[in-house]
């Protein structure tokens, strides 16, 4: 009540029903039931999951009104824009917000910038600049309305933010197709806190009378409230799902451009030096594309030692597709509860931290097949630009240590982006045992990689590289190197989160 006894107009987001709490099914109470549903039926890339679906609200009124960490705002580039949302907000706000949307000197399309949230009931507000769409340029405006959202989610995260409550950024005024922008929507969230679920409590999409019923129909595709309702959703989800962060990918064309269009596949293969031997698919009276070729062929060849390196390499590819499907798909819930791998801060060059907990691999109690297709479902998308990785040995037992032959597994099957982008593997808390491991692995087993490992007796030399506020140490590490190497946060302060 406010001070006048008026029940005040602000909505408070705990007070609302999550997506997981609006539909019940009796599929859900009986496990043996689940457990043969899983055997028979092919399984949604994006599964039931009672945790995350818990976490979603939907929502039918004014974003502005929601008592929450953080809203959003959708904006043109100057952030003046004259819409419903804008106008809801900046009249709730107060004229202080104004002030300080000046500061920020414009955003750009994808971008997401914070100011406070001044007279309103959040927190923050958090504003975006959605695409203008044209169906010409549609890949364009996909992949710059899924910046919009995971850069909110992600300054979310920055910022220790519990709840988030969305607009819907692709207003009617840039004419961006609705039930097309909500999917893009819907799976950037739900990929997001699959990933990052630990940081955020509540997400909530705040939508009119006009966008719910989209959202009532598509929510279902990417939080199935049950293993039945999975299973309907399944075909009708759209090709396109986006990587492991639900970014849209663009599919390498299929078709290249023969090197001599028209001439005889017979005389082509006489001038070819990669002794492939393909098939040419004509197109009208002319050799002009050759498609991607027989498989059963490239598989022969591979076995006599025929096939090129750009063959090879296209075969690689196309075997670690399969392997990241396989990850977008299975229910890796288990092996991400063990906290072994997590992406923290960057180091002193700007490029990614990815942090590996050796103590938290229980080597002989999990599925290490399971371990390897979680391991492609959180790096696919931190490998595409330059990144380090921090492993922290400390405390490990034989229980804990990883083989050689899953390690070579490992290095064999990931991307080539994956050994390309990595700048360096600080081996922390190392044993003489495992010195000699790592010198025996990179000099016999891979290649490329072993002037890449940099041995860390103490975290005093880690800090070189890497400031100790952009690692969360598990603490466990942190005693035991006070124990060993003397405190260090007498130079160096303490992560907050610690």
């Amino acid at each position: 009540m406010d001070p006048l006894g008026a029940p005040s107009q602000f909505v408070d987001v705990d007070t609302l029903l999550s997506w997981g709490d609006s539909y019940k099914d009796e599929l859900n109470s009986h496990d043996s039931t689940a457990e043969a549903f899983q055997e028979d039926t092919i399984r949604s890339p994006f599964l039931y999951n009672r945790d995350i679906n818990g976490k979603v609200v939907l929502w039918k009124g004014d974003v502005a009104l929601l008592n929450c960490t953080a809203i959003v705002n959708t904006s043109n580039e100057s952030l003046t824009d004259k819409n419903p949302v804008s106008e809801s907000i900046f009249m709730l706000a107060g004229p202080d917000l104004k002030e300080d949307l000046q500061k920020l000197k414009g955003c750009r399309t994808g971008e997401a910038k914070l100011t406070k949230g001044f007279n309103l009931a959040a927190r923050f507000i958090i504003h975006t600049v959605g695409p203008k769409y044209k169906s010409r340029y549609r890949t364009a405006a996909e992949s710059s309305l899924y910046s919009c959202y995971r850069n909110v989610l992600q300054l979310a995260k920055e910022q220790s933010m519990s709840s988030v409550g969305f607009c819907v950024i692709n207003s009617a005024k840039r004419g961006y197709p609705l039930e097309d922008a909500t999917h893009i929507a819907l799976r950037t969230v739900r990929r997001f806190l699959e990933i990052h679920g630990e940081t955020i409590e509540k997400v909530v999409f705040a939508v009119s009378e006009l966008e719910e019923a989209t959202y009532q129909k598509l929510l279902p595709l990417y939080f199935p409230r049950s293993l039945k309702e999975e299973s309907q959703s399944l075909p009708y989800l759209p090709a396109d799902i986006g990587n492991a962060e639900g970014e849209p990918v663009v599919p390498e064309r299929q078709i290249r451009i023969s090197e001599k269009p028209g001439a005889s596949e017979e005389n082509q293969e006489e001038d070819e030096d990669d002794g492939l031997g393909v098939d040419l698919s004509f197109i009208g009276s002319h050799a002009f594309a050759r498609m991607e070729g027989d498989i059963d062929k490239q598989r022969k060849l591979i076995l006599q030692g025929q096939l090129s390196e750009a063959a090879l390499q296209k075969q690689h590819q196309r075997n670690y597709n399969r392997w990241l499907c396989q990850a977008r798909s299975e229910d890796l819930s288990d092996i991400a509860s063990l906290k072994a791998l997590y992406q923290t801060g960057v180091d002193n060059c700007g490029r990614t931290v990815m942090v590996v907990v050796g103590r938290n691999i229980p080597v002989t109690l999990i599925d290490m097949d399971k371990a390897l297709l979680y391991f492609i479902h959180v790096m696919d998308h931190i490998a595409v630009k330059e990144y380090v990785l921090v492993y922290f040995h400390t405390l490990t037992t034989e229980y804990n240590h990883l083989d050689s032959d899953f390690l070579k597994k490992l290095y064999d099957v990931v991307d080539v982006k994956y050994k390309r982008n990595l700048k360096a593997v600080y081996f922390v808390h190392p044993t003489f045992r495992s010195k000699v491991s790592t010198w025996f692995f990179t000099t016999f087993s891979v290649s490329g990689l072993k002037d890449k490992i940099h041995h860390i007796d103490s975290l005093h030399q880690l800090f070189s590289a890497i400031s100790p506020e952009q690692i969360d140490f598990p603490p466990f590490v942190l005693e035991y190197d006070a124990r060993e190497n003397g405190p260090y946060f007498a130079s160096y302060p303490p992560s907050p989160d610690l």
